[in-house]
């Protein structure tokens, strides 16, 4: 605990003062010779001569204390929302999505996984939607309006594309977008997802986790303790189109100093059946595995300097998020807590005032 103005806290000495005045006058109270004629008087007035009569008159003193300590504007370290802060939500909407692993589908567990997410981060904190298959899309901006991304999420179907899973070009896209919002302009060194990418960049399509676990770059180079976008990476399998390799797009996002938190969604026994949307009719029957593939997004999140999360059912799923609710968006600071201590006191004093009319002796 902090205090905005420690020398209020020097007031504290007035109570402790007044503490000392009151046991001296206590211990030099003069004792008067009364006689009493009524045994039962004298019972009643020496009861109210116990213990409890003290009672009060330290709820006093403890109210006086807690009301001069909230002068000084005590402060506790904790984390607040941030004001600008920005979360792009990516969401893979690729056909393997339709699983039944996790209950009651894959998508389905994703869509109230991110639900829960909105419900659980700061209400000013702009939050961002990507859908990707073979290509990603942005269905929602960044915004401080969580009712339209939880639109956006509620009919996330509209977005499904059923070609593949890009995971490198969804990275670009939530980059980018990441950098709209915090109004960077993108890099022009190349790094696009067009055919025509310029020699600036002719390694990134073919970065393998080989060349990453021989490599010890800085998570997050040249950046800062706190980012302002991050990105929330959830897939199910590995990549099977697009333009960038995985890593490529982790690369763009640590060259943005965006960290990227990734979930792996799924079991290795996860299937589907071929023949969706009435083709290849002949082997509908057949069934096709969807693994995830969460040693790629192991290595997304380790560059770029996020974390990783696996979830194998709904349940862990949804806790994952809740988690990054509660912390993503926000940053270490300090919150006033004197209208706490105001209460408190309001409180001791109650209490005193109340044990006072109720323990005070009187003569009938």
């Amino acid at each position: 605990m902090s205090f905005e103005r420690p020398l209020l806290l020097l007031s504290l000495l007035v109570v402790a003062l007044a503490v000392g005045v009151w046991i001296a006058a206590e211990r030099r109270r003069a004792r008067y010779a009364v006689r009493f004629t009524n045994l039962e008087v004298l019972a009643t007035v020496v009861g109210g001569r116990q213990w409890t009569r003290y009672v009060p008159p330290v709820l006093f003193a403890l109210a006086l204390a807690v009301l001069f300590v909230s002068l000084a504007r005590p402060q506790v370290n904790r984390m607040v929302a941030s004001e600008r802060a920005t979360v792009i939500l990516v969401l893979d909407t690729s056909r393997s999505m339709q699983a039944q692993d996790v209950e009651p589908t894959r998508l389905a567990a994703a869509q109230e996984a991110m639900r829960t997410f909105l419900d659980e981060v700061p209400g000013r904190l702009r939050v961002g939607l990507v859908v990707f298959a073979g290509e990603a899309q942005v269905a929602t901006p960044p915004t401080a309006d969580h009712e339209l991304v939880e639109q956006s999420v509620d009919s996330v179907g509209e977005f499904l594309i059923f070609g593949g899973t890009a995971i490198g070009d969804a990275l670009q896209t939530a980059v980018e977008l990441g950098k709209q919002s915090v109004d960077q302009p993108p890099k022009s060194d190349g790094q696009t997802a067009a055919p025509d990418t310029g020699a600036g960049a002719p390694n990134l399509g073919t970065r393998t986790l080989a060349s990453l676990a021989q490599s010890e770059p800085s998570p997050v180079p040249g950046c800062g303790e706190k980012s302002l976008v991050s990105i929330l990476f959830l897939s199910d399998g590995a990549q099977t189109r697009g333009i960038l390799e995985p890593l490529a797009g982790a690369e763009l996002a640590r060259d943005a100093c965006f960290p990227v938190y990734t979930v792996a969604l799924g079991t290795p026994e996860g299937t589907i059946r071929r023949g969706f949307g009435g083709f290849n009719q002949g082997g509908a029957n057949e069934l096709i595995p969807v693994p995830p593939d969460p040693e790629t997004l192991r290595a997304i999140a380790e560059m770029t300097g996020g974390a990783f999360s696996e979830a194998r059912d709904a349940e862990t799923l949804e806790s994952a998020y809740a988690d990054l609710g509660s912390n993503l968006g926000r940053e270490p600071g300090q919150t006033e807590i004197t209208f706490i201590l105001v209460a408190i006191a309001a409180v001791l004093l109650v209490a005193a005032g109340v044990l006072s009319a109720c323990w005070s002796p009187r003569i009938p």
